[in-house]
């Protein structure tokens, strides 16, 4: 017959909800200013590149 395992819960850890949302709010931050910096090269490099 199957043998009933009994595992003990564990109690883990709170979360840091503030320092979760400061940190994922700075990794939109540097997204946001990726993607114009990405925008902005490629506009320049356009006028440039042109024939």
């Amino acid at each position: 017959m199957a043998t009933k395992h009994h595992a003990e819960l564990q109690v883990e850890s709170p979360m840091d909800y503030a320092q979760h949302e400061a940190t994922y709010n700075g990794f939109l931050t540097a997204v946001k200013w990726s993607i114009l910096a990405l925008a902005a090269s490629a506009v320049v490099l356009y006028f440039l590149i042109k024939p």
